[in-house]
């Protein structure tokens, strides 16, 4: 059977409580019992949680990949080869995986509730109403993986673009 690998990304920044959140032994069981093979965790500038040594032990026992980068160079090979994406809610990260269209990983987006003035939440519910992914808060992502269908995965619709006619609007007002 083909690899179902999960990917979580912080993009450029740190979000200590979303690795800390998927680097533990529940996550790794969960997603094993998903039907997933691996688990890469991008953690930006933040910190690799201090019993690294032991989940990789675990994910070893389980014949589960655990791999952990501060970041990764060709991040869209990654997302192509991921079945989930486990993802801050940074705009960028975001749309740079729902761009895939129908061949899109499955995402799940983790808003940081330490933000001020928080748009990411505001992003995530729009996309998640629009049925294009889930989200949840850090303490939740094990429910989370634990809610996916038996195959790993959820119902969804692709993403559509927009398609912004601004430049038309400011001629026709101009000219």
């Amino acid at each position: 059977r083909a690899s179902a690998r999960a990917l979580v990304t912080v993009g450029t920044t740190s979000f200590d409580d979303l690795v800390h959140a998927v680097c533990t032994e529940d996550v790794i069981r969960a997603l094993k019992r998903k039907g997933y093979d691996g688990l890469h965790v991008q953690i930006g500038r933040g910190s690799a949680p201090s019993s690294v040594d032991k989940l990789r032990a675990l994910a070893r026992a389980l014949s589960f990949s655990l791999e952990i980068y501060d970041y990764i160079d060709d991040f869209d090979a990654f997302l192509r080869a991921s079945k989930l994406v486990i993802s801050h809610a940074g705009a960028g990260s975001v749309f740079e995986t729902l761009g895939h269209g129908e061949r899109a990983p499955f995402l799940l987006v983790v808003v940081n509730e330490r933000l001020m003035d928080n748009h990411q939440r505001e992003l995530a519910e729009e996309l998640a109403d629009r049925g294009c992914l889930r989200w949840c808060v850090p303490s939740k992502v094990l429910a989370e993986i634990c809610a996916l269908d038996a195959d790993g995965t959820y119902q969804r619709r692709t993403y559509e673009r927009g398609t912004c006619r601004l430049s038309e609007h400011l001629n026709e007002l101009l000219f």
